[in-house]
């Protein structure tokens, strides 16, 4: 049987992306979600697309020479969600539990006042919808990203999950604002949200995806003038703000919390129903014919976890609300809230001004990992014989090598070390300690420490360009890190000074998402100048590359004062 994985849109207030899907043998297709309704908590829309089946020999899906001009032949479809999976039968749009289903159908409230498009990502337009970026300048397409058309075929749903909530379970929570409006098989494979964190949405998807990491992807951003109340820090300041959509695309939304709900209520025949079809959906290295493909599933997402939070954490990305409601089974980045990059390396930096305990701090999401793992376990448990328990929990039991396995790898490679030598974890844990202590700035010490010549360093003579080391020397060990580090790279077989500096400007950024960055661009769009949100899209699309635009703006610079003790708000 063919496997197909796919893509969820989704209407959201921010922008995400997506990384490109190259599958062998599969059919794409994606699913759109959207962020729509007034005064709800969230709902996904999903679009599955047509698309063309892949090619073999290449391993990839088939990609049409002719992209779409208009959405007049352009469809989505609900079919394959509504056919293989129950929906609540009650049809009123209101706040209710609801039970042996895992879809309630809920059509969007558009827009009351004018909208205008912020962006769009004419990777996501023509690379996955198949869409010329053309289309985006459409009265048709604002309709659609904006929630005021429901294209043919289409029939918004609502997904039902629960989750973990910093700890607890919190029984049923589910889409509220989001809406799942359809799947795209393409030819490759409130109610509402606020501008605030849909143009934050937006860029830290985008940033995400071109740092390598799995995401879900934004198509479109859109904001009106209506008008939505938000409590921002959860302090009690309610403040009036700008309410906005984001169209975002994803190869799945089920999440951990999918399968905790149904277990958790002794749904156990539709627990099994939703697992099968997650499994010939997306997991494609397991057979849904195996009886131990529910033990297989488990791996997969053991292992691809422990590899997305190490790809977090080499990055210094916090996500800041990682409750199994937010953790997708696929192991993609999504649910984009409180987020944040981390600037002065602190292993107990956390983005989310509401989690007190620090829970989610960057410095345990590989903890917080495990811990949710174990949720996703007991939630397979009722489905799994004594046998099949025992492996599972031996699988479980091999997460943390796995992460600390990667952890090494990539820290490594931030170093441009090469081959395995006694004493790397040392060293790597040595300047970590060195940053830690002084303050000294994540991203631009790793990318000056790939741009500083061997020579320079020896001399321990920091040119003023390089101000992250600059602040790193302070620290009166500095200079026996600097003769570990520098004897070290002697050990690397075939190699030069140069290819060393190349080698690491490829894997240590010099532009991410910083939370002034972000502010800066959110402040300007709310006076509805989009010109930041813009510039910082174009320049996170190439986080690697030196920008001039970028230098100008002051992003590969210290924080400004201005920005020193910025909050991140938690609301959306």
């Amino acid at each position: 049987m063919t496997q197909r994985t796919g893509f969820l849109f989704c209407w959201l207030i921010q922008r995400l992306q997506f990384p490109q899907l190259l599958l062998l043998d599969v059919t794409c297709h994606a699913i759109v979600c959207c962020l729509l309704q007034p005064g709800r908590e969230r709902s996904d829309s999903v679009f599955y697309l047509s698309s063309n089946k892949s090619n073999h020999e290449q391993g990839s899906c088939e990609k049409e020479v002719r992209l779409a001009s208009s959405l007049d032949f352009w469809t989505l479809s609900s079919e394959n969600f509504i056919a293989m999976l129950p929906v609540d039968p009650v049809k009123e749009n209101y706040v209710r539990k609801v039970k042996n289903c895992v879809f309630s159908i809920a059509f969007p409230t558009p827009f009351k006042s004018r909208v205008r498009l912020v962006a769009v990502s004419k990777e996501v337009l023509e690379d996955i919808l198949d869409l010329d970026l053309s289309v985006s300048e459409t009265d048709d397409f604002i309709q659609l990203v904006s929630g005021e058309k429901i294209l043919f075929g289409s029939v918004p749903l609502a997904h039902r999950y629960g989750g973990h909530q910093f700890g607890i379970w919190a029984d049923q929570l589910g889409d509220g604002r989001a809406h799942l409006i359809g799947i795209y098989m393409n030819s490759h494979g409130d109610g509402r949200a606020v501008l605030r964190s849909s143009v934050r949405e937006f860029l830290g998807s985008e940033a995400v995806h071109h740092l390598g990491i799995p995401t879900s992807r934004a198509a479109s951003l859109v904001v009106s003038d209506d008008e939505v109340w938000r409590d921002q820090f959860y302090d009690g300041n309610v403040v009036k703000e700008r309410a906005a959509v984001v169209l975002r695309v994803a190869k799945s939304w089920f999440r951990i919390g999918s399968l905790e709900i149904l277990a958790h209520y002794g749904e156990l025949d539709l627990l099994r129903t939703l697992l099968d079809f997650i499994i010939q959906e997306h997991f494609p290295s397991v057979d849904v014919g195996e009886p131990n493909r529910y033990v297989d599933f488990f791996s997969v997402v053991v292992s691809e976890t422990a590899q997305l939070i190490a790809l977090w954490t080499s990055v210094g990305f916090a996500h800041g609300v990682c409750n199994t409601d937010n953790f997708s089974l696929l192991s993609i980045t999504i649910d984009y809230g409180p987020f944040g990059f981390m600037e002065a390396y602190n292993p107990d930096f956390v983005p989310n001004t509401s989690d007190d305990e620090r829970r989610y701090k960057i410095g345990n999401q590989a903890n917080v990992g495990m811990f949710n793992l174990n949720k996703l376990l007991q939630a397979l448990n009722p489905l799994l014989d004594p046998r099949q328990k025992q492996l599972a929990a031996l699988i479980l039991e091999g997460y943390p090598d796995l992460y600390y396995t990667r952890f090494r790898e990539l820290f490594k490679a931030k170093l441009g070390l090469l081959g395995e030598r006694k004493g790397d974890e040392d060293l790597i844990a040595f300047l970590l300690h060195l940053m830690e202590k002084t303050a000294a700035d994540f991203t631009m010490t790793f990318r000056q420490l790939s741009e500083i010549t061997q020579s320079q360093l020896q001399e321990l003579n920091i040119p003023q360009q390089f101000w992250a080391l600059q602040t790193i020397s302070k620290h009166e060990l500095f200079p026996a890190w600097v003769s570990q580090y520098l004897l070290r790279l002697k050990s690397n077989m075939n190699d030069s000074d140069s290819e060393r500096r190349k080698r690491m400007m490829t894997v240590n950024p010099r532009y991410v998402l910083k939370n002034w960055m972000a502010e800066s661009a959110v402040r300007k769009a709310e006076r509805n100048d989009f010109s930041e949100v813009r510039l910082l899209q174009q320049v996170l699309q190439h986080p690697f590359q030196k920008h001039s635009t970028a230098e100008k703006a002051g992003y590969a610079s210290p924080t400004p004062s201005w920005a020193k003790n910025l909050r991140v708000s938690c609301s959306s």
